[in-house]
């Protein structure tokens, strides 16, 4: 009965493991947010963003927003339509292909002042590539792993 538990518990562990270790929610800025004077090229220097992850921008709205633009309305802060802009002051943003992404500040001279973030999107290793579950699924595996304990 005991070791029942334990191989339950163990297959739990190795299917949660890959779903939790996936995608994650990265708040640019970190906790100081989407905000002017500050450096958001040397912010993602260090950081690994993957194909799944989701950019979290926190700021107070009205006073910023968020457009995804080209390399050219980077370069240029040239934002696109107004319609096109994020501005709950929660904006997620999910990478979904690998490659080049910028994001600017389209309200006033924000993104000349250097209100601008670029990065490079990679896909994910080959090895947790196959093992993608959606949330819900872990959920399910993680009750029935703890019902499968207690009884």
């Amino acid at each position: 009965m005991a070791s029942n538990k334990l191989v339950t518990l163990i297959a739990a562990v190795l299917i949660l493991l890959p779903a939790i270790a996936m995608a994650k929610d990265i708040v640019v800025g970190d906790d100081s947010g989407w905000k002017l004077n500050f450096d958001y090229q040397v912010w993602a220097k260090d950081k690994v963003f993957q194909v799944g992850d989701t950019l979290v921008f926190k700021y107070k709205p009205p006073t910023h927003n968020v457009y995804k633009v080209d390399g050219a309305g980077f370069k240029d802060c040239t934002k696109p339509a107004a319609n096109e802009a994020l501005t709950s002051g929660n904006d997620k943003v999910e990478l979904k292909t690998a490659g080049k992404k910028w994001y600017i500040c389209g309200v006033s001279d924000h993104c000349d002042q250097g209100m601008k973030l670029t990065l490079n999107v990679t896909e994910k290793s080959s090895a947790a590539r196959g093992i993608i579950f959606p949330r819900s699924q872990v959920f399910g595996v993680a009750i029935f792993a703890i019902v499968a304990i207690v009884m």
